[in-house]
């Protein structure tokens, strides 16, 4: 962590931005917050951050994130980190019919929540994503809302340590 501490905020923001879905804001107010004692202080910081964020900070937070399954080849902002995410779990692959069924869940829960569904993929599989995605669309709005930052918390986990083990592998 002593290479990740000694970042100038600039350096510091660049590598950790993408952690946060086009949300580069939650790196450069915890870029001010070293030094960290690990990975996971790190990592708790910045979900306090996103936590103690105003409502419209967290909603455009979740809103940064792609519709699965729905825009892979299409959409121009996808990064590289959701295109690799969404193939890990097979959304890439769809059936004809697979992928009629999580276009027609986008659209009933983007109509309910003004949101794209997020979910930590890497940590699931097609099947279980449309049975969550059948689910969810029950939340409440404030219950959807604390969901996705849960999820976006993992998704944020995972590439945290992806960035890391390719900083060492540069050290």
């Amino acid at each position: 962590m002593d290479r990740v501490n000694t970042l100038d905020a600039e350096g510091f923001v660049t590598l950790f931005g993408p952690l946060f879905e086009h949300s580069p804001w939650v790196a450069e107010r915890a870029a001010s917050l070293r030094p960290f004692a690990g990975p996971e202080a790190m990592l708790a910081t910045m979900k306090a951050l996103v936590d103690g964020a105003t409502e419209a900070e967290k909603l455009a937070l979740v809103r940064a994130h792609p519709e699965l399954a729905r825009r892979a080849g299409l959409d121009p902002t996808l990064t590289q980190a959701s295109a690799t995410e969404q193939a890990s779990a097979g959304l890439d692959r769809l059936s004809t019919q697979e992928y009629g069924r999580f276009n027609q869940l986008n659209d009933a829960y983007a109509a309910r929540f003004a949101m794209p569904f997020v979910i930590c993929v890497r940590l699931s599989d097609k099947a279980f994503i449309l049975s969550e995605m059948e689910r969810r669309v029950a939340h409440t709005p404030e219950q959807e809302l604390d969901t996705a930052l849960v999820e976006i918390g993992k998704i944020a986990g995972l590439r945290l340590v992806d960035i890391l083990a390719k900083l060492e592998r540069t050290a």
